[in-house]
């Protein structure tokens, strides 16, 4: 999986909150146990339930930074690439996008993945170019004017 730093630190952050529930939930199950007959307690089957979505997530973050492969965005200058950031205009104004990883993406908040047809599109290229991108409502045209 590819990151940023910052995508790793995200990671991270995560990881540290989710094993910082287990004593919380380790206390429900606990407290649901002292109610009596587990069959028909609710409390304890929220609980459980808490336990190992938080364990399977726990499971899913370690895995991603185990296998995380970080990229430094100034292994190439003024190129696009990822973990770049780019300004771009298409004749209605202009955008500011970050290129992340899949896992990053957040295109809402102008993160866009370098799998995507506009991440795709803008790999590789330099300040000044234009590109084009087929998106799957239509195609968009756009010309890079900052790279950082």
């Amino acid at each position: 999986m590819i990151l940023t730093k910052e995508g790793l630190e995200k990671l991270k952050k995560e990881l540290e909150e989710l094993l910082g529930k287990r004593k919380e939930i380790s206390v429900r199950i606990q407290t649901a146990k002292e109610l009596g007959d587990l069959s028909e307690n609710a409390e304890y089957s929220e609980a459980k339930d808490s336990q190992r979505l938080n364990e399977t997530r726990i499971s899913e973050v370690q895995d991603q930074i185990r296998s995380a492969e970080i990229v430094d965005n100034l292994q190439i200058k003024g190129v696009v690439q990822i973990g770049s950031t780019i300004k771009v205009s298409n004749g209605e104004g202009e955008k500011t996008f970050v290129l992340v990883g899949a896992n990053e993406a957040d295109p809402i908040k102008g993160m866009i993945s370098n799998v995507s047809p506009l991440g795709e599109a803008f790999l590789g290229h330099k300040k000044g170019d234009s590109v084009e991108a087929q998106l799957p409502s239509k195609k968009v045209s756009y010309k890079i004017l900052d790279i950082s």
